[in-house]
């Protein structure tokens, strides 16, 4: 029988395959491993030392960058224009080398800490495809033509929405919502036209039962990202939705399972640990583990375990070896094969947390609200940090490795950190 690190083995090796410069969508790989390969990752940084270049952006922005070769590609709100877009940044010294987008003067429902276009964009190499909310989602290539916009309709949501595309063979899957109307569309990354799109269940439930304890009538939704995983010679492609995860079939969206446990607000994305796949609810929300290759509802039979009131925080952690690190500026260490807590502490002079942990080797990245950057060791005994950086301005985003450097967005500007 395979022991539990072998089987853990297969969630990281989507990341192998990345290059050194290849970060093409928010986590990284398809599988949302948030894993990279990078070795020589910088410590430490400041305003001032080891920084290449600092690039000032538009407006504030909650959308991490995405790197391909010699391009960092972000997605960018420019409300005194109404305008939702694409902005091609040089790798080497931060020059604007293009931006392209639209113009959207409809009404659009968001949450002041959420800015329009959150969502990461994602690339294969030759497109670059951006999703915009209530704007649609766009393509372009490598020069700036935009390729194709496709209409989804509005997003009506009071928080917006952050989840980003996923490009795997010949489709865009993009999950356009949370709220009435959400639904998970398969687009034709070359046309944009709709290959298939499941609608999302108008969901109700009783007074809060999310655990968000701002809305006495609760909040409902989905801010989850899909991943695609190995399920034998084949794949599915899982995401968490308001009360249960769910995996669909990429090529022609027939529901493959179904596994119920999760709360009615859902931040983090899955995340994959070798045969599983793990899912975490909102604050103070319903985590699971699932057994992948189930069929219809396989809540009796292939969930391994349910933990309650779990505290699954908004970003999405990282495997390594048999352990599950999550959480935010509060980090939290899981055995996998149990759903029980390790251990649980606070990173030094952090603030809040909205990003998601980056692992390089047995370094994670974990980057705060306040712009203060902790690295500590996925060590299973206790927290054991290592280095602490900060650049004094806030960010919802998360670490972007390249080559030897790190790219950072923040409300005011793009770094990039450490050496060529």
């Amino acid at each position: 029988m395979k022991s539990l690190s072998l089987l853990l083995l297969a969630a990281i090796i989507p990341a192998q395959i990345l290059k050194a410069n290849s970060w093409p969508a928010w986590r990284g790989d398809v599988g949302g491993s948030g894993v990279t390969t990078a070795a020589e990752l910088p410590l430490e940084w400041g305003k001032e030392k080891n920084v290449l270049w600092r690039v000032a952006l538009p407006e504030a922005g909650n959308s991490t960058p995405i790197v391909h070769g010699d391009r960092i590609f972000v997605t960018q709100p420019v409300s005194p224009e109404k305008w939702r877009g694409l902005m091609c940044f040089d790798l080497k010294d931060g020059k604007l080398l293009w931006k392209n987008g639209l113009v959207y003067d409809k009404p659009e429902t968001t949450h002041n800490t959420n800015p329009y276009c959150s969502p990461s964009p994602a690339t294969d190499g030759k497109i670059v495809v951006a999703a915009y909310g209530s704007a649609g989602v766009a393509a372009y290539d490598f020069d700036g033509k935009q390729l194709w916009h496709r209409d989804l309709g509005p997003v009506a949501h009071e928080w917006g929405t952050s989840s980003s595309p996923v490009l795997h063979g010949d489709l865009a899957i993009v999950y356009h919502g949370p709220g009435d109307g959400a639904a998970l569309y398969a687009l034709n990354k070359n046309t944009g036209e709709i290959t298939w799109k499941w609608e999302e269940p108008k969901w109700v439930t009783g007074p809060r039962t999310d655990g968000f304890a701002g809305k006495d009538d609760g909040i409902i939704g989905s801010f989850s990202t899909p991943i695609l995983v190995k399920n034998g010679d084949s794949e599915e492609l899982v995401m968490s939705f308001p009360m249960e995860m769910k995996a669909f079939d990429p090529k022609s969206g027939e529901i493959l399972w179904t596994c119920a446990g999760l709360n009615p607000l859902v931040y983090a994305s899955p995340v994959a640990a070798g045969e599983m796949v793990l899912a975490m609810g909102g604050y103070y929300g319903n985590s699971i583990a699932v057994k992948t290759g189930g069929s219809g509802d396989v809540t009796t039979t292939h969930r391994l375990w349910h933990e309650v009131r779990h505290d699954g925080g908004i970003g999405t952690g990282v495997v390594h070896g048999d352990y599950y690190y999550y959480g935010g500026s509060v980090v939290s260490c899981m055995e996998i094969k149990t759903g029980k807590e390790v251990w649980k502490a606070r990173l030094p002079d952090a603030g809040g947390s909205w990003g998601s942990y980056l692992l390089a080797g047995d370094r994670i990245y974990a980057l705060s609200q306040k712009g203060s950057t902790a690295v500590f060791r996925a060590n299973p005994e206790k927290l054991e940090v290592i280095a602490q950086s900060d650049l004094g301005e806030h960010t919802n985003s998360s670490p972007v490795p390249a080559g030897k450097s790190l790219i950072l967005r923040t409300h005011e500007a793009l770094w990039r950190v450490g050496s060529e």
